[in-house]
């Protein structure tokens, strides 16, 4: 059973869209409503600050700034009043406009938080804030279903549309959702009465479900010390899989036990019996016991070693991360065709033609090269890390179909003049801008799988 947020999510809040109204830019949203929010203490400001910093947006200080308790803020950036906060806060009773409802309609498919944002009563924007999956948590539910585990659960105080977006990416076999502390504890003994069960939480609010539980374990890196103290378990590094391993570990320590159990009662049985019979003297059978708790003892220190994978080299971890980090930094560029395919729902004319533009500059500059470079590079160095390359020739193919689509983008933007940009041309450049953002984002997941399989 595990707790979602901070557990199979970053935890947090995070910026994953910007909608912006027609004939304004995603920066100036992002930015006004970056340096509103430097007045409030809250997570959500603290996500929206933190990700215009992270653009290199420059911040101005807000002035006369009044806070409405879980609504939003008002206040006054370069001589203008700026509010930023809910659709309640913005518009009252008023009806949005229709980019505002798509993109409400967008936040409601991304179980996203919506934070619109207006100045001098005019709404400019609408920031899309949520908590993301951690990269691992798909690769470690894998793990331990691969590792036998046979019900996989989530727990959860979040609303039950957001976690069960998150239950239906995973394929869980149980979504529990608006669940207090208490409620916690009472699903975790109710699985208990059906098979021993594992609880894997961090906050403060899984420690009594921790407890609870056959075997609690806390997320140790950035969880509460009361979560840590009430586990039998702590992870102390902030990765997810860590805990298909720690499964793992504890079902080769039982084998290899069961095993030195078995063995070692055999060969004791045996030797008694031939000391029965008078075919083994005492001195004899007396060093032969002393043989076979070595043996046994041997055998049972394999327990301290990692089980060994014959037949090929790992991949050095520091190169793993490397690989990582590559990805990472494209985060940026993908994050950007995602609002330049939002934004051509209705731009025309000149906006679509530069939209467009800029998108092929992006796939051509950023996301292709980066696949060339993996193809030429990267996965002839990988392929010795990998005992079956099969799966690296798939990856090839999505790198083929990534530059393919590429092309197709650049032949579409290639001299594209206003005049030119028809709804057909702009929803075919859009389409292509889609299938790439998707294409690339799930083809950087499976690469970072192959990464980790190739550690070892």
């Amino acid at each position: 059973m595990f707790d979602k947020t901070g557990t199979l999510t970053v935890g947090g809040a995070r910026l994953v869209a910007i909608e912006t109204a027609p004939g304004q830019s995603s920066e100036d949203v992002l930015r006004i409503a970056g340096s509103l929010e430097q007045a409030s203490h809250h997570v959500v400001a603290f996500a929206i600050v933190n990700a215009a910093q992270r653009r290199g947006l420059k911040l101005s200080v807000p002035s006369q700034v009044r806070e409405a308790l879980g609504s939003g803020l008002e206040g006054v950036i370069d001589g203008q009043t700026v509010r930023a906060g809910s659709q309640q806060l913005i518009y009252g009773p008023r009806k949005p406009e229709e980019w505002a409802l798509r993109a409400l309609r967008r936040a409601a498919w991304r179980s996203a938080l919506s934070v619109f944002v207006a100045v001098n009563d005019r709404v400019i924007g609408v920031l899309l804030l949520g908590d993301g999956l951690r990269r691992e948590t798909p690769r470690a539910v894998q793990a331990l279903r691969a590792a036998g585990v046979s019900r996989i659960v989530m727990l959860t105080g979040d609303r039950a549309d957001a976690a069960e977006t998150i239950g239906a990416a995973l394929d869980l076999d149980g979504v529990l959702a608006d669940r207090v502390p208490s409620d916690k504890v009472d699903a975790v003994a109710t699985e208990q009465r059906l098979n021993p069960t594992v609880m894997v939480g961090d906050g403060i609010n899984d420690a009594p479900a921790l407890a609870a539980a056959s075997v609690g374990i806390a997320m140790g890196a950035r969880g509460a010390s009361a979560s840590s103290e009430a586990a039998d378990v702590v992870v102390l590094v902030d990765r997810l899989d860590r805990v298909s391993d720690t499964v793992s570990i504890a079902k080769r320590a039982r084998v290899i036990a069961v095993q030195s159990i078995v063995a070692g009662m055999a060969m004791s049985g045996i030797a008694m019996g031939f000391a029965a019979f008078g075919w083994l003297p005492p001195v004899a059978g007396a060093l032969t016991q002393e043989a076979i708790d070595i043996a046994v003892i041997l055998n049972a220190l394999r327990a301290l070693t990692p089980g060994h994978r014959f037949g090929r080299s790992t991949m050095p971890a520091a190169t793993a991360t490397a690989l990582r980090q590559d990805h990472e930094r494209m985060e940026a560029n993908l994050n950007r065709l995602r609002e330049i395919a939002d934004a051509l729902d209705d731009a025309e004319g000149e906006r679509a033609v530069s939209l467009i533009l800029e998108a092929n500059e992006v796939v051509s500059r950023h996301i292709v090269a980066h696949e060339r470079d993996d193809e030429t590079k990267v996965y002839p160095g990988l392929a010795q890390y990998l005992s079956d390359s099969h799966g690296l020739g798939a990856m090839s193919r999505a790198h083929r179909e990534i530059i393919h689509l590429g092309r197709l983008l650049g032949q579409l933007a290639d001299g594209l003049a206003p005049k030119d940009a028809d709804r057909y041309l702009i929803r075919d450049a859009q389409r292509a801008i889609e299938s790439l953002e998707a294409l690339v984002r799930i083809h950087n997941a499976q690469e970072e799988d192959i990464y980790e399989h190739a550690v070892g």
